[in-house]
């Protein structure tokens, strides 16, 4: 049995949200339960009925931006990500969303800091595990 198949699944969503050509990036604050100040795109457990249920009610939770300011470019294929430090393995729903207007946005709690970027410099950011992965899945239709 390798590790992964090991560890407990964990399932979560994680929604990019894009404004010409650039991508949103959220540093997670020191109040949530795991990767405090590391950077993140809107993120969430599943608890929803279904991921995008879930990665449109985590939008609305962090950023305040509702249904109609939000649209879905695509669902990209989930990844598994072995976290043996949190005795899981995340299996992330990875979304694309093209936002209208970046200056509604309104962080909650769960995010500290923001910072849209050029989705090729994700790499120079500490961010969560696999993050550019997930947004590479985004990509492939």
């Amino acid at each position: 049995m390798s590790v992964t198949e090991s560890l407990k699944k964990r399932e979560v969503i994680t929604a990019f949200l894009r404004h010409q050509g650039k991508i949103l990036l959220v540093k997670r604050s020191e109040k949530v339960g795991s990767y405090q100040g590391y950077w993140s795109a809107i993120s969430g457990y599943l608890e929803d009925l279904t991921p995008l249920a879930q990665a449109q009610r985590e939008i609305r939770e962090e950023t305040g931006l509702k249904s109609g300011d939000i649209q879905l470019i695509r669902y990209g294929k989930p990844l598994e990500v072995p976290s043996p430090k949190h005795h899981c393995c995340w299996v992330v729903h990875p979304f694309l969303f093209d936002i209208k207007d970046p200056h509604q946005i309104r962080l909650d709690w769960e995010n500290s800091e923001s910072s849209w970027i050029d989705p090729a410099s994700i790499g120079t950011y500490v961010t969560v595990p696999m993050l550019q992965e997930a947004y590479h899945a985004c990509l492939v239709e």
